[in-house]
Parts: structure tokens; C-alpha cells; sequence
């Protein structure tokens, strides 16, 4: 089994404005673009354009249609993939150390050449972030694109993960969260920065900002005390519609 690193003063990570995402998906198609050449090249997929396509993708964009007491709904998008948590039950989890969380920077990675392909790790993941590659027949995960953040090559205002770059809201943000002066964890301050899944204890390094409630007007936020009066019972869509309701 991997040991976790005691601390790691440096915690690259993302942050996500659950207000601002349009759920255009362009997250998920840039990053499949930069990493089926990148860390963990290919990315893997089988009858894209089929009736039953499979493959390996680091973000996904889900869609929660959200009722309100009143009546109307509203959408929210939610993406979603590897948080990097400070306490990685899929680095403990791991048989071979081929899971490991980088003690320089807090990134958790997935060296292939131990990789077995067991899946213990996408088991012992709450969130559901880790991908089998079957092709490759080992794990592979979102690596914050460790290729094009420490790129030297690259301008110093493109070395950011490949779905904060293209992102045409504006509504992902990457940083130091370690940073308590950082612009990520201000962000995540003044705005009430919220952990999925609190309850799993996993301590995730990435932060969602709350949808912005509507019926006080369109510059109100949701409050602190609202986001930790939700319920952690009902997971995320139970903090969602807790936030979201009158």
C-alpha cells in the first residue's frame, strides 16, 4: 500500500463556479485533445461515433434539472473530475504504489509501469474520477495536464490545466489552494467554497462555488450558514437542492 505524504504545503487544485458553467462540455473535449498526446497518451476510444461509444475521458459534464418550490426548474451544470484529496483513499488503496499524491505539489498521479489494472483504486474513489483504459489495461486520471502547467516553453499565462484555458465562461480557475493569499482561495472564500461530499472525510483539494440564489437578486450568494446546514445524507444533489431551495 502507498503512503500518503504527511503534508503538502503546495495544493495545485481547481475551483468551479457552479453559477458561471453554461455546460458547453468544451472542458471535456479540450482535455481529451491535450491529454490523448500528453502524460497519459492515448486516450482510448472504441465506435466514437457507434451506437454504444466508450472511452477514456478525465472531465465530464453532468446536468441536474433542479425543481423550485414555486414550480419552475432550473439547470445546473455540474463537471467533475479528480479532486486530488488531501487524504486519496485511491493512493492508500493502491497494491503496487503505481497511485501515488506528489508531496511537491499535492497532484495525485497514476504511474503506469506499476499500474496492474486491478481497479481498486476507481472502487475505493467516491467520486468516481479514476478511468480504466482497457486497451492499455491500467488506470488513468486527470493529471491537472502536469505537461502544459510546468511547460517552461509555454507563455506563463498558459501553463493551466487545459480545460481552465478553454474554458469561454470563465467559470474554472486553478491555483494554490494552500495559499491562503492566493486568488483561488480568496475566491473560494468570499464566495463560501464548498468540498463535494464532505462527509467522505477525503479532505478534496479542488472547491465548487454555490449557484448564486436568484430570489434575492442576481449579485446575492448563498450564505455560509445555508451551505453547512445541508445535509451531507444526500450527498451532493441533497446540498444542491438544499442551497437552491426558498
Amino acid at each position: 500500500m502507498t503512503a500518503l505524504p504527511q503534508n503538502t504545503k503546495t495544493k495545485l487544485g481547481l475551483v468551479i463556479d457552479l453559477d458561471i458553467c453554461v455546460g458547453c462540455h468544451a472542458c471535456s473535449v479540450n482535455c481529451k485533445e491535450w491529454n490523448t498526446s500528453g502524460y497519459h497518451a492515448p486516450m482510448t476510444d472504441t465506435a466514437p461515433y457507434g451506437a454504444d461509444p466508450t472511452g477514456v475521458w478525465f472531465n465530464r459534464v453532468h446536468a441536474y434539472e433542479i425543481q423550485r418550490p414555486a414550480g419552475e426548474s432550473q439547470t445546473v451544470y455540474f463537471p467533475k473530475s479528480c479532486l486530488h484529496c488531501e487524504d486519496a483513499p485511491c493512493v492508500t488503496v493502491c497494491p503496487t504504489g503505481a497511485s501515488y499524491k506528489r508531496e511537491e505539489d499535492g497532484i495525485v498521479l497514476v504511474n503506469e509501469d506499476l499500474c496492474i489494472g486491478c481497479k481498486l483504486c476507481s472502487w475505493a474513489c467516491p467520486y468516481g474520477a479514476r478511468e480504466y483504459d482497457s486497451s492499455e489495461g491500467v488506470m488513468k486520471k486527470c493529471t491537472l495536464c502536469i505537461d502544459k502547467i510546468y511547460n517552461e516553453n509555454l507563455p506563463e499565462e498558459s501553463r493551466q490545466p487545459a480545460c481552465v484555458s478553454t474554458c469561454p465562461a470563465n467559470a474554472r480557475h486553478f491555483g494554490d489552494l494552500g495559499d491562503p493569499d492566493s486568488d483561488v482561495s480568496k475566491m473560494v472564500k468570499s464566495r463560501g467554497g464548498y468540498d463535494l461530499m464532505p462527509e467522505q472525510n477525503t479532505k478534496p483539494v479542488n472547491k465548487y462555488l454555490p449557484p448564486r440564489t436568484r430570489q434575492m437578486g442576481p449579485n446575492s450568494i448563498t450564505s455560509k450558514a445555508k451551505l453547512e446546514d445541508a445535509s451531507p445524507d444526500g450527498g451532493f444533489l441533497g446540498w444542491l437542492d438544499k442551497v437552491l431551495s426558498d
